[in-house]
């Protein structure tokens, strides 16, 4: 309460008066789940923060579920968690009755809906899925990508829903608009519009502005800017001026409510270093053919970093190339949700639930590392910041273009991939996998017979047996395993191939 002397005082000064009605605003923290969730109802797009279980506001998500009132959702997230957590409760409820994601990951529930006919699914590359929110969010209604080009999402190939049997496609994508600017196509690529937005903040003050720890940024900072209605839940909750101006990731102006986390974070896939060897033992003492296969795949792959360069790493093999980096190399590696360098796996009992990859693995931060959200990640990655990505491979085609998201009947979602093979022209992709597959299936073809990721995007292919460069639309072997032979890599590759007159072996 004001004292008497303060309120003469603030009586005889006007200005006085203003200062102190703005430095007093009104609080935006509520108490429960239902103020918090007050107003939300049925037939709503709903815009949920968080990369894998990273950021994830499980809080609020929690207190949605069972709700009647809350039904016919159209989902828009990333993912949609793992089974039992997450938006996958609201799938298993029914709901969420259409998700707009780039991955479906490993969430068997989210898949069975999907493959059974049970729900829609706008599958989006994840650099356009978080292009499309951060332009809804700045009043733009469409803007034009070069990723997907020449691609299903192109043709308006992609499933969206599947009947009973999972066997007949009932409804595709829409085809995209294309535009050709300075000699290149492009994608037109609507602004998705959210009406409320669920995020997870490290910090929050009690006028709504947002802080977010670690990689946990991702999603959440651009979808928090877009949705009429923006609740968030903090780990912690602060008073004004305890988040420094400087450090305000989402300004106060975007969010409505804010709610006390109550849910623990969790982990979804947990890597170690132990003793500051960030070898595989796999690679190291290979035991079996599968095992040698790989281990000739990694160390070759390891030999295209070039110092100094930016580069981001598929899952799976790409990711333990840098620990087989040549003497005197060094490289800074990105990673799609949100690190520009990451350091070396942590050792067990330091991880940190909001340090994770692209894989949704634990990392650590490299020094000098920054962070920053998904829609920047990819404007680095189309903007060809990036000097390299290595990625893996289904099958890569005589003239470069490559599938690597689909099989038949097996849709997992494209993640960040056709975002990463986009600007071939100033990211040069390296693609890396097994010369055939489990059933001794060449891998390299004239022509990709899955859908595909990218065209002609790709500059090498690493497999176990050879090295080939795509020159011109050719492919060109440059490089030979040393228990190989010309007749054999013959034999294995579906395509026609030219032999480079300074073929070598492959030296590992």
């Amino acid at each position: 309460m004001l004292s008497f002397a303060t309120k003469v005082y603030i009586k005889q000064s006007p200005c006085l008066v203003r200062f102190y009605a703005i430095t007093h605003q009104k609080t935006k923290v509520v108490q429960t789940t239902d103020e918090a969730l007050q107003g939300v109802g049925s037939n709503i797009v709903l815009l949920s923060g968080g990369f894998g279980l990273s950021g994830v506001p499980d809080t609020v998500i929690n207190a949605m579920v069972n709700k009647p009132e809350i039904k016919n959702v159209t989902a828009v997230s990333n993912n949609a968690g793992l089974d039992g957590r997450g938006l996958s409760q609201l799938l298993v409820t029914g709901q969420i009755t259409k998700m707009i994601s780039s991955y479906i990951g490993g969430n068997r529930t989210f898949e069975k809906l999907y493959l059974t006919g049970q729900i829609d699914l706008e599958l989006t590359p994840q650099g356009n899925l978080a292009e499309r929110v951060r332009a809804g969010a700045a009043g733009i209604p469409g803007f034009y990508s070069p990723t997907g080009v020449g691609t299903w999402l192109e043709e308006g190939k992609l499933p969206v829903r599947y009947d009973s049997t999972g066997e007949k496609v009932l409804k595709t994508s829409e085809p995209r608009e294309v535009r050709e600017f300075n000699g290149k196509k492009y994608l037109l690529e609507p602004a998705i519009f959210g009406d409320v937005a669920v995020i997870k903040a490290f910090k929050a003050d009690t006028l709504g502005n947002c802080w977010f720890r670690g990689a946990a940024r991702n999603f959440n900072s651009v979808m928090g800017r877009n949705a009429k209605l923006t609740i968030v839940e903090a780990e912690n909750i602060v008073e004004p001026g305890d988040i420094e101006p400087e450090d305000v990731h989402l300004p106060s102006i975007y969010v409505d409510r804010v709610i006390k986390s109550t849910t623990p974070k969790d982990i979804e896939i947990y890597k170690h270093t132990e003793d500051d060897n960030t070898s595989d033992s796999s690679l190291e003492n290979p035991k079996s053919d599968a095992e040698l296969k790989r281990a000739k795949i990694v160390r070759r792959a390891a030999q295209e970093f070039t110092d100094g360069s930016f580069a981001n790493l598929g899952i799976g093999m790409p990711t333990l190339a840098p620990n087989y980096l040549p003497k005197g190399i060094s490289v800074t590696l990105q990673s799609e949700n949100g690190i520009l360098g990451l350091g070396p796996y942590p050792k067990k009992g330091e991880e940190d639930a909001d340090l994770i990859n692209a894989g949704k693995e634990t990392v650590t931060l490299a020094p000098g590392a920054s962070l920053f959200g998904s829609e920047e990640s990819f404007g680095m990655i189309r903007s060809g910041k990036i000097d390299l990505t290595i990625l893996g491979g289904l099958q890569v085609a005589a003239n470069g273009d490559l599938a690597n998201w689909g099989l038949p009947g097996r849709v997992k979602g494209m993640g960040g991939a056709m975002d990463l093979v986009s600007n071939p022209q100033n990211t040069r992709v390296v693609v890396v996998m097994e010369h055939v597959d489990k059933k001794g299936r060449p891998k390299i073809l004239e022509q990709c017979q899955f859908p595909l990721t990218g065209q002609k995007c790709v500059s090498r292919i690493i497999t176990d047996l050879a090295v080939f460069d795509i020159i011109d639309e050719k492919l060109v072997l440059i490089e030979i395993d040393p228990s190989s032979s010309i007749e054999e890599i013959k034999a294995k590759t579906g395509a026609k191939f030219e032999i480079s007159p300074n073929l070598k072996t492959i030296d590992i």
